[in-house]
């Protein structure tokens, strides 16, 4: 049975989701303050299964939350729900970490098919890992493309360099995936904003570059040097697999 931590401060929305989520066969547990949902989940995140995370709270806000946890090496999935529909807050909401967000007031059916999909994605990196643990000699996951001495294993949201190891959120991971599905061509930030994010509104596209500087932190050599994710001046940018090949 799923455990589902809910950091909701509004308490008849908490109790609510409680009586929901326990009909549909979850363990729920109710924590009011973001402070409480960092003590609790600093100390074990692995207790819960998915985290339903509301953005204004007292004290320390969602944001602030999903962001302490992420740079403490956290990666449980989180959704967030947040009153403001502005797509600049969504894009906040992923640029500090969480996987999906739903926007009050919102439709009972959809919260449960995103929790779904939040604990499906968590099972299977659980799978994967408890399979690496114990083969000797793993074969290669399925959802992985390989460049260079880089290895991006998109199942278990983790980015190969080398002999580092760095953990993705799900944005993080789909803004890649995208790019090395378009690999060679110019894809213009408005595109991804679509097409990775789903916000067809009037929105500040440079949102998109906070998480390209988090990337190339990541894969390249030296960030202020790409060679794998360029700028296209005027339109976004490019991923090249094989820079000596890229010209």
């Amino acid at each position: 049975m799923s455990l589902v931590l809910v950091v909701e401060d509004e308490q008849h929305l908490a109790e609510g989701l409680r009586f929901n989520l326990e009909a549909e066969g979850y363990q729920v547990q109710l924590v009011e303050t973001g402070e409480a949902a960092l003590a609790l989940l600093l100390s074990d995140a692995q207790a819960f299964d998915v985290v339903i995370l509301d953005v204004m709270l007292p004290g320390k806000d969602g944001f602030t939350v999903i962001s302490e946890l992420r740079r403490a090496g956290k990666f449980v999935p989180t959704l967030m729900l947040t009153a403001r529909g502005h797509p600049e807050d969504v894009l906040q909401g992923f640029a500090a970490g969480v996987d999906d967000y739903l926007t009050k007031p919102f439709d009972l059916s959809i919260l449960i098919a995103r929790l779904r999909g939040l604990l499906r994605r968590h099972e299977w990196m659980r799978a994967s890992l408890n399979h690496e643990n114990a083969v000797a000699a793993p074969p290669k996951p399925k959802d992985t493309f390989i460049f260079g001495d880089k290895s991006v294993h998109f199942d278990l949201l983790e980015l190969h360099v080398r002999d580092q190891t760095f953990p993705l959120t799900m944005m993080e991971a789909n803004v890649l995936r995208f790019l090395i599905e378009h690999e060679g061509k110019p894809v213009s930030r408005k595109t991804m904003l679509e097409e990775v994010w789903g916000l067809h509104e009037d929105t500040d596209t440079r949102a998109i570059d906070n998480f390209i500087v988090r990337l190339r932190r990541y894969i390249e050599d030296d960030p202020t040097r790409p060679r794998h994710l360029l700028t296209v001046r005027g339109i976004g940018y490019r991923f090249v697999a094989s820079p000596a090949k890229a010209e």
